[in-house]
């Protein structure tokens, strides 16, 4: 898997390009099939960003990432 520094992945937030990506546990997935993250907001979070410490409060699992394409490792 292709390895993505944080800037890089910052970039694929919804708004600089077309690609919404987000990380978790040190694992990107392309979110941009979701609608849920259309525009590259899920409710308070940013796409773009490391979300492994904010999935406790979240409603849902880790299992949730299991529905998404993993396109590379965070740096």
């Amino acid at each position: 898997m292709k390895i993505y520094t944080k800037q890089q992945l910052a970039l694929r937030n919804g708004q600089d390009k077309p690609e919404i990506w987000v990380a978790f546990q040190g694992v990107i997935y392309d979110v941009s099939s979701s609608r849920l993250w259309k525009k590259g907001m899920h409710y308070e979070h940013w796409a773009g960003q490391d979300l492994t410490e904010e999935l406790p409060d979240a409603p849902h699992t880790e299992k949730v990432f299991e529905k998404f394409q993993a396109i590379g490792q965070l740096a």
